[in-house]
């Protein structure tokens, strides 16, 4: 399952990329309002650090189909063929979707709260489909159970179109969807902490450093005995 981070903030992103095996950024609008800053100026940065091959997802503003081809062209000319393009799952994103197959534009279906968007995205040939899980959630049904449910279909359809699951609230969430094989997660970096945030862990790791330091002198690691 790939793993991408969920954010615009530069200086979470280099932190995360530093200490986890992270595959790439996703972005969305409000996530760009976020960082209060220009959301070109935002991008490139995001992009010149995490380099040119990793994938980075930038959403489409028009609503229109031709629109959106626009702004995914303009897209993938600023920030690269690895940029993948966000498409609303609405008709005349599901007309854009099929235009940019045409083109060699790689695109996300996003804003996905059902499995049938996530057909039609497939279908669209759309290279992921991002179910929102918590928001789905907050609708009073099961954002995990949804997005299996598309997972089934993309298989037993033989679509090469991937999952990458968004919005989560806890990393039991991930979690449930790692041990199903979906394709992607993109995370927030307060969920993506929380992979390995247990005090059993950091204990563990406490007793095991204090033995040492019994044994060696306080502040003596491998290296400085070795």
């Amino acid at each position: 399952m790939r793993l991408l981070i969920d954010d615009a903030d530069i200086g979470e992103i280099k932190r995360l990329y530093d200490l986890y095996p992270v595959d790439g950024v996703t972005t969305n609008p409000s996530i760009l309002a976020k960082a209060n800053r220009k959301p070109f100026d935002v991008l490139k940065e995001i992009r010149e650090f995490i380099g040119r091959e990793a994938d980075l997802h930038v959403q489409a503003i028009a609503k229109d189909a031709e629109g959106m081809v626009r702004d995914a062209q303009a897209i993938v000319n600023a920030f690269g063929e690895a940029t993948f393009v966000k498409v609303p799952c609405i008709p005349e994103g599901f007309k854009a979707m099929r235009l940019l197959k045409e083109k060699g534009i790689r695109t996300t279906g996003t804003a996905i709260y059902t499995p049938m968007q996530a057909y039609l995205a497939a279908k669209s040939g759309a290279s992921y489909a991002a179910p929102y899980i918590n928001r789905i959630d907050d609708m009073g049904y099961d954002g995990i159970h949804v997005t299996k449910e598309i997972q089934d279909i993309f298989e037993v359809n033989h679509f090469e179109t991937m999952v990458l699951a968004a919005s989560f609230k806890n990393s039991q969430q991930v979690l449930e969807l790692c041990k199903y094989g979906v394709g992607g997660a993109t995370v927030a970096p307060a969920v993506m902490d929380k992979f390995v945030n247990n005090v059993a862990i950091t204990a563990a790791v406490d007793v095991f450093v204090k033995d040492f330091e019994h044994l060696a002198g306080e502040g003596v690691t491998m290296a400085e005995l070795l």
